[in-house]
C-alpha cells in the first residue's frame, strides 16, 4: 500500500495518508459505502451527477459538524443533478442519529467503516488513526474528478467558495 507521509497534519503532527493522490484530469475511483439504513452503495449508484465528495474525519467533532451542516444549507439551494456526499469511517448508527439531532437532510452521510475503500482508493485514510484526512473531491457528470482539495490541517475547513464554484461547472 502507498504511504505518503506528512500530507497533512492535525494540530501541527504530521500524519500519514494511505493510497495514490487523486488528482483534478483523473476519472473518479470507485467506491463502496454504506448508507445510514446500512444498504452498500457503490460510485455507479450516482453516476450521470455532478458530485462533491467530502471526506471528514468524524462527523461528531466541532470542524465537522461546522462542515457539514454548511454544506447541507448549500446542498438545498441545487438542482436534482447534484449530490453533496459527506463520508467518514464513523457508524452508520451514529451518523443517522447525528444527522437527525443536527437536521441534516440534504447532504448524504455515507460510511466507510466495513472496507475503508473510499479513503485507500482516493489516498485520505489517515495510517496513524483509521480516519479519513478532510477532503473535498468534484466529481462531473462524466465521472471525471475537476476539483480536489486536501485540507493541510485537518483541524481547518475547506474552501466553500471553491468547492460550490466547481460543483457548480462540473453539473453545467
Amino acid at each position: 500500500m502507498l504511504e505518503r507521509p506528512g500530507i497533512v497534519t492535525m494540530r501541527g503532527n504530521p500524519l500519514t495518508l494511505l493510497g495514490p493522490e487523486i488528482t483534478v484530469g483523473q476519472k473518479a475511483p470507485d467506491f463502496s459505502l454504506v448508507t445510514n439504513d446500512m444498504a452498500s452503495v457503490t460510485a455507479a449508484d450516482y453516476a450521470g451527477l455532478a458530485l462533491a465528495l467530502v471526506s471528514v474525519p468524524s462527523l461528531d467533532t466541532p470542524v465537522c459538524a461546522v462542515e457539514t451542516r454548511r454544506f447541507n444549507a448549500e446542498a438545498a439551494k441545487l438542482g436534482e443533478d447534484v449530490r453533496i456526499l459527506t463520508i467518514s469511517m464513523d457508524l452508520p448508527f451514529a451518523q443517522k442519529r447525528w444527522c437527525g439531532a443536527m437536521g441534516i437532510d440534504k447532504v448524504e452521510t455515507l460510511s466507510d467503516h466495513r472496507e475503508a475503500s473510499f479513503g485507500l482508493n482516493y489516498g485520505v485514510l489517515i495510517k496513524e488513526l483509521r480516519l479519513l484526512a478532510r477532503t473535498v473531491f468534484v466529481v462531473n457528470k462524466a465521472g471525471m474528478v475537476t476539483y480536489a482539495e486536501m485540507v493541510r490541517e485537518i483541524g481547518d475547513e475547506p474552501d466553500y467558495a471553491a468547492v460550490l464554484a466547481a460543483l457548480a461547472q462540473a453539473a453545467a
